[in-house]
């Protein structure tokens, strides 16, 4: 039963560290794609 709540509790953890990353990526992504929208404007 240890082993069961142990095993959960560090899904339960790296599931959490997934969301983050995954958060964070598409933060970064969103930023590139402001920055080539922002020169495609001034290319105009």
């Amino acid at each position: 039963m240890k082993k069961l709540i142990l095993s959960l509790a560090l899904i339960g953890s790296f599931a959490l560290a997934a969301c983050n990353t995954v958060e964070g990526a598409g933060k970064d992504l969103k930023s590139a794609g402001d920055a080539v929208e922002d020169t495609a404007h001034d290319a105009k």
